[in-house]
């Protein structure tokens, strides 16, 4: 089998797990009869299995994703901070030497406004003006790994209003990068193409909001 094919049926299975887990956490929230909840769980249970064999993540971490929601199952929400100075775009730099936008998940009691300047004084110790939306992506569709989970993440204009980088538990650096000199990235958070989307953005306050 190619690599290509090996890639696609992964993803097939990845899908379908996804599917199942949905399933079965909507039949967990709605459903009264005990025998109908305890086959659920089990649907869920292996959904969980699948997603742990196809994607890698351990076991116990799906588990903590998943397992432990209630309620009808939504995407989870990312913000990414495009932050601009004599046009160049601020990135910071992770423990393991790759680089991202500030950002990160959107915390309970959070808005993406909010969360959007929470996360950049986190990480790159700046106080910002969240300015306006520049995209909304399907993570799964834009991002590689594939994750086990869908995401939409949202990219976000910021405007520099105070503050200055200070040493933190997620980041070791802040820097201002050149269209032509974007470093090694987190593909994960964010791709190149992302970050050049942020560009035109920026240089282009016109631009439409580009949506998946």
């Amino acid at each position: 089998m190619s690599e290509s094919m090996d890639s696609e049926n992964k993803l097939q299975w990845l899908e379908w797990a996804k599917e199942l887990q949905f399933i079965a956490q909507a039949g967990l929230t709605y459903s009264k009869d005990p025998f109908d909840l305890e086959r659920f769980a089990r649907i869920r249970e292996i959904s969980a299995e699948m997603m742990s064999r196809q994607s890698g993540m351990p076991i116990k971490d799906i588990h903590n994703l998943f397992c432990n929601e209630t309620g009808f199952q939504t995407p989870k929400l990312d913000t990414r901070a495009a932050i601009f100075q004599d046009g160049k775009i601020l990135l910071v730099k992770e423990k393991d030497g790759r680089w991202s936008m500030p950002g990160g998940w959107v915390d309970v009691m959070q808005s993406i406004r909010s969360n959007t300047i929470k996360e950049v004084k986190e990480e790159a110790g700046l106080d910002v003006e969240a300015v306006r939306l520049i995209a909304l992506h399907d993570r799964n569709k834009r991002n590689q790994p594939p994750y086990a989970y869908n995401v939409c993440k949202v990219f976000v204009l910021c405007k520099v209003i105070g503050g200055s980088f200070r040493p933190n538990t997620e980041t070791t650096e802040s820097r201002y990068f050149g269209p032509e000199e974007i470093p090694l990235l987190a593909e994960e958070k964010n791709n190149e193409e992302q970050v050049r989307l942020c560009f035109s953005s920026y240089n282009n306050p016109d631009l439409e909001i580009e949506f998946d």
